[in-house]
């Protein structure tokens, strides 16, 4: 990670940590930088973003560095950030530009760069952005006369990607009463018209963005009133979204919230009994449930395990030929269909295996035990003494022979902050908390622990 950009976008509360200039700059390189390629066209890039009242201002700030620099910036107004990822790689774009923060309160926002391949921008592109940023580039030249860049509206690329999702469908949905939570964010825009297309009765909620309202008590983070809409309106299954719909988490017929790793599970056996799951493997972070793993075993799915980030989850992906991976969280990837996490594509997945299995949701997900997780954030003075000390070594082992093969710990050193998380998983709650407990206390003793 750099200084500015993190494993998803450059992410700050607008116009305090992330303002207009810094969109502006990261527009200005971006169009120089693309515009250097010998070609006939100028540089064309595509913008999205979500709901949020200060994505209006980031779009104006990115689109005036662009089109300083001699590149064209297409708007694609409020829409998903897979979206972006779909137009840039289907219609040729050099680049394409999000503007969001996810699942975060709308007081804060990011910068989604993504790559004329519709994947995540590349490491070496973004330092040098950051060098720009901080004025270790010599200033850019500014196009002039016929070179300056145009903004061009092109709501008609949004509209693409919702007949895109739509001809994914292997069936009609029609029958089937379907719970959308759109979190007040992008789904706002593409989820009901896709579900209403497809036939499905679709009863909507949080599809009323303001500006502020985004995420606000609802999505894919505060499910339980997508909980309770699928049990009152008796739907046959509900879908939630984060901000920018790049997430999807489920809700059976009884009310059961099912995670990613549920989704991972009844798609990745989908997908094998289909002869789709390229190599019998899914790809899944170290934080994915140990009963996910136990289900799998069974299933004879193999699996993979990768640092926390659908950004490595994807690259696992793409270096080994995977077709399937996600998060606990609900970033899922398709790799056949999108080089990003899509909720959109994984809610229409997930109807698929439902239709095509005759079964409920909840029938299919049962066949999952979900281990009980205990997850404990411990401030630390060095992250890899800590995790490397040989009494915390042996602790962890001493743990992992209680648990005799039917759970597991794992310590995970934070990204941003002077933090281990320790976390446990076993049969019982109160298993996880004497193995957590156990671990913390000794590195309590071996004065690892910052008061």
């Amino acid at each position: 990670m750099g200084k500015y950009f993190g494993t998803d976008g450059f992410r700050g509360e607008a116009n305090v940590t992330l303002t207009p200039r810094h969109a502006f700059l990261v527009g200005r390189f971006l169009g120089w930088y693309y515009g250097q390629s010998p070609k006939e066209e100028c540089c064309r890039v595509v913008i999205g973003k979500d709901t949020r009242r200060s994505s209006y201002l980031f779009e104006d700030a990115l689109s005036a560095g662009l089109t300083a620099s001699g590149a064209d910036a297409y708007l694609l107004h409020v829409t998903p950030t897979p979206s972006v990822s779909y137009v840039v790689r289907s219609e040729n774009f050099d680049c394409g530009i999000m503007i969001s923060a996810s699942h975060n309160p709308f007081y804060d926002n990011g910068i989604k760069l993504i790559n004329g391949n519709g994947e995540k921008m590349e490491e070496s592109v973004i330092l040098k952005i950051e060098e720009y940023i901080d004025g270790k580039i010599p200033e850019l030249p500014f196009a002039v006369r016929d070179k300056i860049g145009r903004t061009r509206d092109y709501s008609a690329g949004r509209n693409r990607y919702i007949g895109h999702l739509i001809q994914l469908a292997t069936r009609s949905f029609k029958g089937h009463r379907v719970a959308l939570d759109c979190a007040n964010g992008s789904a706002s825009q593409i989820a009901k018209n896709v579900f209403d297309a497809l036939g499905a009765e679709t009863v909507v909620i949080n599809s009323e963005p303001n500006g502020t309202n985004i995420n606000l008590g609802c999505g894919s983070t505060h499910i339980e009133g997508l909980v309770d809409t699928v049990k009152r309106e008796k739907c046959s299954i509900g879908f939630a979204f984060d901000g920018d719909a790049d997430r999807c988490l489920a809700v059976d017929d009884t009310g059961r919230v099912v995670d990613g790793d549920l989704i991972l599970y009844i798609c990745g056996k989908y997908m094998k009994s289909c002869g789709e799951l390229a190599n019998n493997t899914v790809v899944t972070t170290v934080m994915s449930n140990f009963g996910l793993y136990k289900a799998f075993d069974r299933e004879g799915i193999s699996y993979e395990k990768t640092k926390v980030g659908d950004k490595y989850v994807y690259e696992n992906m793409q270096a080994n030929g995977h077709r399937l991976g996600g998060e606990q969280s609900g970033h899922i990837i398709f790799s056949k269909y999108e080089t990003t996490g899509d909720g959109m594509v994984t809610a229409l997945k997930v109807m698929e295996v439902m239709l095509e299995a005759k079964q409920p949701l909840s029938k299919l997900v049962s066949e999952v035990t979900v281990y009980p997780q205990l997850l404990k954030n411990v401030r630390v003075a060095d992250k890899e003494s800590a995790q490397k000390h040989p009494a915390v070594l042996d602790a962890v082992a001493e743990m992992e022979q209680k648990l005799g093969g039917d759970g597991r710990i794992l310590l995970r050193a934070s990204g941003t902050e002077p933090l281990v998380r320790v976390m446990a998983e076993a049969a019982t709650d109160r298993l996880c908390e004497e193995c957590v407990d156990y671990i913390i206390r000794v590195m309590e003793e071996e004065g690892l622990v910052l008061a």
